[in-house]
């Protein structure tokens, strides 16, 4: 693990201890509340074609499957997708500062490695949040009729990204809070 040697701080890091707690749980519930938010919009957009709605269009990865997800949507369900996407990058920074928090309250509680673990994953929230985003200029240009182009693929891979620093930000979060503090 020699690229965790390299020694960085945690880019929340300057918060007080005694913020970090009741920041993270304001971040932590307003996620909450926006992914409440988007359960409803992504209902429309749920066909055989696109059986997890946004998230099918999310990982279409062909202009074939985008333009065929897209097809099985009538124009209230384009509007919703539309709305979604735009939506969401409202929610990219909260969700980013919520991972971000949470490892570095993990962080907090192991020195050495683990830490510095941390202080990586805290930057990573926010790159998947930037991956997010280019997901989201590709699926909106798929949805304005260049699905039959390279954003599909564009979407596909930046999609990946961010679900999988998201995933492991996650895991990351609750091993720290799971395993016993030292």
């Amino acid at each position: 693990m020699g690229f965790l040697r390299l020694s960085m701080n945690h880019p929340l890091a300057f918060f007080s201890d005694k913020l970090r707690k009741p920041l993270f749980l304001a971040f932590f519930t307003g996620t909450v509340i926006l992914f409440a938010v988007f359960r409803p919009l992504g209902e429309p957009l749920t066909t055989p074609a696109a059986p997890s709605g946004i998230v099918s269009f999310e990982l279409a990865c062909t202009p074939t499957n985008a333009q065929t997800m897209i097809d099985s949507w009538d124009t209230h369900a384009r509007l919703y997708a539309a709305f979604g996407l735009g939506f969401d990058f409202l929610f990219m920074p909260i969700y980013a500062l919520t991972l971000s928090f949470a490892s570095l309250l993990a962080a907090g509680r192991h020195p050495g490695w683990f830490a510095n673990l941390g202080a990586w994953m805290g930057y990573c929230s926010f790159v998947a949040a930037i991956f997010d985003g280019v997901e989201n200029i590709g699926l909106w240009n798929s949805l304005l009729g260049h699905a039959e182009s390279v954003w599909p693929a564009i979407s596909f891979w930046c999609a990946t990204v961010k679900f999988s620093v998201i995933l492991l930000g996650i895991l990351y979060g609750v091993i720290g809070w799971l395993w016993p503090k030292k």
